[in-house]
């Protein structure tokens, strides 16, 4: 029987700078130690978690000395709740990172020659910024080391909240969230204290059984309020009690849906929420001079004013002058194509999830816009021959693929239908640092943007405008 490594721990390590991804460094002899939850000047003790060659992994295990640069989080749930791993730091500090963190994966993970990478654009506001949230009930809730040692402290009980990091059948209970603005705290604790009222069982999100599972909103700039509470089983006279609830002690909420999920997962693409009351069956977003259908499926930018921002972004590197074809790829409900139309000759969005175009469809209706279609399926395909004898070839492909970035048969084609611009959108800069490798065959990078989504996380979109080399 192979014999269990014993634990290392290192003692007082100076945290010397920020790495990436939210992880700082410091050296041991020359190996390089990554360090999550700390600062840069911290001295702390490290467990290992993970040692290689000439670099290792490891969280703190106790601070002898905390950095100058930290600042008093601002929610008493930073630390357990794995939301916000930035609070300890200035928002100026946490820009400085995420700006470090484009330089770096671009240059090291691209290998790319850069024009000057232009100051990232910050957020405002940096509290109650998301649109869209959701929280989970439970009969179980995460402990602590300290609340651990305390025999009078249980998990079990009735609360709501988010999932702990890496912890699939507990949650943090949340007392207050500042990702988005009032009423979210009093809808959950209405939600939460008529439940309890009722004597319906909170999820048990080991065995997977119990009533109330999740309420999932959509916070507009509009102020339109929509809420979703997911059940687990159907009882009509205790879920009409609830929701008439909800709707007497939240009037601002404006679509109130409930959902039936009797799955052990909490996808809702298989799902039918069904419209219980409102002034209308789904929300308007605005985003500059126009407006967004939003149901609850939908998906949306999480934060709207930033979305504008980044949005606008993306319109000035296009270089539209009224005369283009644009591809929007993997466009979603079409709100980039929809944005930028006013500049295009024509938009064409593809996208491989039937219902976004759906919504794609009807936004640009709603908005008036005739010269925007919008495909279903994977573009590899969609676009030939056949289909640019249809509706063009592209001037300018605008491309905002998911985290894992672009297939490399998608590079493939783009690199053979050679537009002569592209704008690539991205909410991992390490995965657009590779593709943007891949296009250099043909390609310059002629402009860079970061733009921060999400203060007091480690998250951060980049866009990117490439033009294509002269022969």
């Amino acid at each position: 029987m192979k014999k269990k490594k014993k634990p290392v721990l290192l003692e007082k390590l100076t945290i010397e700078k920020y790495a990436a991804e939210g992880r700082c460094l410091a050296r041991v002899d020359g190996k390089v130690i990554f360090v999550e939850k700390v600062v840069p000047g911290d001295v702390v003790d490290v467990w290992v978690t993970k040692s290689k060659g000439d670099w290792a992994e490891g969280y703190p295990h106790q601070f002898h000395t905390y950095s100058e640069q930290r600042v008093q989080p601002f929610c008493e749930h930073f630390g357990v709740c794995g939301g916000c791993t930035w609070q300890m730091l200035p928002y100026s500090l946490q820009l400085e990172y995420k700006q470090q963190q484009v330089v770096d994966q671009l240059t090291r993970i691209g290998g790319l020659r850069l024009p000057e990478i232009m100051p990232i654009k910050g957020a405002n506001p940096i509290r109650h910024y998301r649109n869209k949230l959701e929280f989970t009930f439970s009969n179980r809730r995460y402990l602590t080391r300290e609340e651990m040692q305390k025999p009078e402290e249980s998990s079990e009980g009735h609360y709501a909240g988010f999932h702990v990091k890496g912890m699939f059948n507990k949650v943090v209970n949340v007392k207050e969230c500042h990702l988005m603005a009032e009423p979210v705290n009093l809808i959950r604790e209405t939600v939460k204290a008529k439940t309890i009222e009722m004597g319906l069982p909170f999820y048990d999100l080991a065995r997977k059984t119990g009533w109330i599972r999740s309420v999932q909103y959509r916070y507009c700039t509009t102020e339109d309020l929509m809420v979703n509470v997911i059940l687990g089983y159907d009882v009509p006279e205790k879920r009409n009690s609830l929701l008439h609830e909800l709707l007497e002690k939240v009037p601002a909420i404006t679509t109130l849906y409930y959902t039936i999920n009797h799955k052990v997962n909490d996808s809702m693409t298989d799902l039918s929420p069904i419209f219980f009351a409102g002034k209308k069956d789904h929300a308007i977003e605005k985003l500059g001079d126009f407006n967004f259908k939003i149901s609850p499926v939908s998906f949306f930018q999480t934060n709207s004013r930033q979305a504008e921002v980044l949005y606008e972004i993306t319109r000035q590197f296009a270089e539209l002058d009224g005369s283009q074809v644009v591809y929007d790829l993997y466009c979603g409900t079409g709100s980039i194509g929809i944005y930028i139309s006013a500049g295009a000759k024509k938009v064409v969005g593809v996208e491989m999830v039937e219902a976004a175009i759906a919504d794609a469809r009807e936004n640009a209706a709603m908005n008036q816009i005739s010269h925007a279609e919008f495909f279903t399926g994977d573009a590899t395909k969609v676009c030939n021959d056949a289909f640019f004898a249809l509706h063009g070839r592209p001037d300018v492909i605008i491309t905002d693929p998911p985290r894992a970035g672009m297939t490399e048969k998608l590079v493939e084609q783009i690199l053979a239908l050679e537009a002569p611009l592209v704008v690539y959108v991205s909410c991992n800069p390490a995965t657009q640092a590779r593709d943007l490798k891949w296009l250099a065959a043909k390609y310059d990078v002629t402009a860079v943007q970061p733009v921060d989504m999400f203060p007091h996380t480690l998250h951060i979109e980049n866009v990117v405008q490439l033009k294509l080399r002269k022969s």
